[in-house]
């Protein structure tokens, strides 16, 4: 019998938050008929207003959907609701083949996938000359923004009275072609007066890079590249060397993307762990309104792949490439962790690396939740390190709280200079709980 999904796993697909009680109306036998599975697909029809049932059909190993329903969303109620009845009531859903209408769909994207990509044939010299341009526009703009930087501190941190915010000059990176200057520009605006000096000195360290990226080793070149806005296609990325392993999910965390763009727009990260190099990974998807990012593997499953590398100084996010087979459930036992003292060290390294480094993704063992007046931490004993604040839902933390009872607990998350974001977390040999939701 197939692993099912968590109805965390399932509601975390889910485009918004009414899509998810629209399906928890859907969630039981009541409304569907000729639901059915061959371990790898859903399908069922779905009675509605109408006189014609909607047929939902789920491909599980992407996933991918398709509902003769109207709905713009995506995935729509009808196929969160078929994932739920699977998941809660495995028995309302009978092992079968394929109905001819969920086979066609089915046999179509096997179809598709099996077409390569057309590449078109680019011309290397003008592709070298657009590139030459933007480095003197990047460069140019990094310089303006280090005289701009020198001269808020020449007139001092505390005196405003002389410096407007800081848009016109993120509209001048826009303008650059460096959009990741633009983005850590526009968050000095909001930043508490003890945090400036500091933003300040790391801004303009990135920016003096980026005036001098060809004379930067090649890894620390491509960190620089990154953090400025340069962009790779993922096509790109996955015709180099790539990785094969068996990665564990260790926890996935779905936002709005933020940086002043359209709140509806959401990026789902999902962090791996190589069960035979022990390479950690990030993989990110990007959802557009109404549609959720379509990247989705369940916490504490197995996934053999083929995931190439972004160049960095630290190489973490990856493209994903060739799928051998459907994700598969993971070990009983929680992944192997350090202690605290061992994640401030290793943190330490890769900021060695990059640093830029906001956080570094990150196991810890045998830690105990507590919350103190000054806020919730982590402790093992020995050392403690702050939960980072809003990192994650009050309620989600003192779930996390009630599930350990004082006993140490296996917890996955980002350590970094402002404190431990908790994503993951197991007790004993208990399956994964999820803190990025209360």
């Amino acid at each position: 019998m197939e692993e099912r999904w968590s109805t965390e796993h399932v509601l975390s697909l889910a485009p918004d938050a009414a899509s998810q009680k629209a399906a928890g109306k859907l969630s039981t036998p009541a409304p569907w008929s000729a639901a059915g599975t061959d371990g790898t697909a859903l399908w069922g029809e779905c009675r509605g207003s109408g006189s014609t049932p909607y047929r939902t059909v789920i491909e599980l190993a992407t996933p991918a959907y398709r509902c003769s329903c109207p709905s713009r969303k995506f995935p729509c109620k009808h196929a969160l609701g078929l994932l739920l009845l699977w998941s809660g009531t495995p028995e309302a859903v009978a092992a079968a083949e394929p109905a001819d209408w969920a086979a066609d769909w089915l046999a179509a994207r096997r179809e598709r996938a099996a077409i390569p990509s057309a590449q078109a044939t680019a011309d290397p010299a003008a592709a070298r000359r657009r590139a030459e341009k933007r480095g003197a526009r990047v460069a140019a703009g990094a310089a303006e923004l280090r005289l701009r930087l020198a001269d808020r501190i020449r007139h001092g941190l505390a005196d405003r009275s002389t410096a407007g915010p800081w848009e016109e000059v993120a509209a001048r990176m826009v303008d650059a072609q460096a959009p990741g200057l633009a983005a850590r520009v526009r968050e000095l605006d909001g930043l508490p007066q003890e945090r400036l000096l500091e933003e300040y000195a790391m801004l303009h360290l990135l920016a003096t890079a980026a005036t001098r990226i060809d004379e930067l080793p090649a890894g620390l070149a491509a960190t620089v590249r990154t953090r400025v806005g340069y962009t790779t296609d993922a096509a790109e990325i996955l015709a180099g060397p790539t990785v094969r392993d068996r990665w564990q999910v260790l926890g996935s965390r779905t936002a709005p993307m933020g940086d002043g763009g359209d709140d509806r727009l959401t990026t789902r990260r999902v962090w791996l762990r190589g069960a035979k190099t022990g390479r950690p990974a990030l993989l990110l998807a990007f959802g557009r309104p109404d549609q959720a990012p379509d990247l989705a593997v369940p916490t504490g499953h197995l996934l053999e792949a083929e995931l190439a590398f972004h160049p960095a100084a630290r190489p973490l996010r990856a493209a994903l490439g060739t799928r051998y087979g459907a994700p598969e459930p993971g070990p009983a036992a929680p992944p192997t962790g350090l202690t605290v003292a061992e994640a401030v060290a290793g943190y330490g390294t890769a900021v060695a690396d990059d640093p830029w480094l906001d956080a570094w993704p990150t196991v810890l063992a045998g830690v105990v939740p507590v919350r103190t007046p000054e806020g919730w931490q982590l402790t093992d004993g020995h050392h403690t390190v702050p939960v980072r604040p809003s990192a994650v839902p009050e309620p989600a933390l003192w779930r996390l709280a009630a599930v350990s009872t004082g006993r140490p607990l296996t917890v996955f998350g980002e350590y970094g200079h402002q404190g431990f974001a908790p994503v993951t977390a197991w007790a004993g040999d208990h399956r994964p709980i999820g803190l990025t939701t209360a």
